[in-house]
């Protein structure tokens, strides 16, 4: 299974949330984990995704959200799992 870390973070409007996972089914990327959370009026969303029948490389995929985030007013970033995991360990 080839996982990603989707973070998303920016002002909270209407359809982050479904524009953000209508990308993911059109890309077959399954949505393993989410968590969102608002906090005074700042939206904050963590994925964890499944990339394995995704059919674009994972540049091109972390580019076209990056894009699609800058479309609807937040900050989505993609980081390979291994990545991620690297970057935290204490």
């Amino acid at each position: 299974m080839n996982k990603t870390i989707i973070t998303v973070v920016g002002k909270d409007t209407v359809g982050i949330i479904a524009k953000v996972c209508t990308y993911l089914a059109e890309n077959k990327i399954n949505i393993l984990d989410i968590s969102q959370t608002i906090v005074q009026g700042y939206f904050n969303m963590m994925m964890i995704v499944d990339t394995n029948h995704m059919e674009k490389h994972f540049g091109e995929m972390a580019d076209e959200l990056h894009v699609l985030g800058e479309e609807i007013g937040v900050d989505i970033k993609c980081q390979k799992e291994e990545i991620f995991d690297k970057m935290h360990r204490i």
